[in-house]
């Protein structure tokens, strides 16, 4: 079991390790000649608080690199049909959702506002079945509806109807049109188990433990972060 107090202790020391280094990386030649001793850089610092936000910012968005390096390119390849928005479109959006979770439906009205506001979006959903039995049956049948180019329509439904099980599940694919008989065929098809699996893979190297989580550019983000953080997220992406 780790001490959750060394844990404690730990964390502020590596923090503070991490600003110094950022603002080393981010400052070194203005202060290389203009603060060569340790005390110059803590009374820089001292006096000017308003670099510490910059440097935390800077801080995360490296680490947020080092966890996409490599994965991102298969983060952003969406099971087929299993797209929001733009199918074509720019600016990759990375959901990871689960049917069972209040905070992917909370989110699900900020997602369908930046679609109608920026045509270019393209979210690329990918199933996190985490939090209930029902969840992954409830994913399978999402991945099912986009076999027959109906995900966003079960999407919908599926927030709309309530908590995933047999018959809310059966009750969104009525709803967004799909053939049932197809679709519990390709439920059965065990790439769809590999999909999931896939997803878990991605949210444990992402470090991502919970949904939603986002994956926009450069940015990892999790939780319910709302329309303005999502769409701040996007603008950096653009530029």
């Amino acid at each position: 079991m780790t001490n959750s107090r060394a844990v404690s202790l730990t964390w502020p020391l590596l923090l503070a390790f991490g600003l110094v280094v950022a603002l080393l990386g981010a400052f070194g030649g203005w202060l290389a000649a203009r603060a060569t001793t340790g005390k110059q850089v803590r009374e820089y610092v001292i006096n000017n608080p308003e670099i510490l936000p910059l440097a935390m910012e800077n801080l995360r968005k490296q680490e947020d690199a080092k966890q996409l390096a490599g994965v991102r390119g298969d983060v952003e390849k969406p099971f087929p049909g299993a797209i929001l928005g733009n199918p074509n479109g720019k600016i990759v959006v990375v959901e990871f959702a689960d049917y069972a979770c209040g905070y992917c439906k909370r989110s699900v009205a900020d997602l369908d506002a930046l679609i109608a506001e920026n045509p270019e979006i393209k979210v690329v959903m990918r199933e996190l079945p985490i939090l209930s039995p029902q969840s992954a049956d409830a994913a399978k049948m999402a991945l099912a509806a986009g076999d027959q180019g109906k995900y966003p329509a079960f999407h919908k439904a599926m927030y709309e109807i309530g908590k995933p099980d047999a018959q809310t599940i059966e009750a969104a694919a009525k709803a967004a049109g799909l053939d049932l008989d197809r679709a519990r065929r390709f439920v059965a098809d065990p790439r769809l188990d590999a999909e999931i699996d896939r997803n878990m893979g991605f949210a444990r190297q992402l470090g991502f433990q919970g949904t939603p989580s986002w994956v926009i550019g450069d940015r990892l983000l999790s939780g319910a972060v709302g329309k303005e953080a999502l769409a701040k997220a996007i603008a950096e992406a653009r530029s």
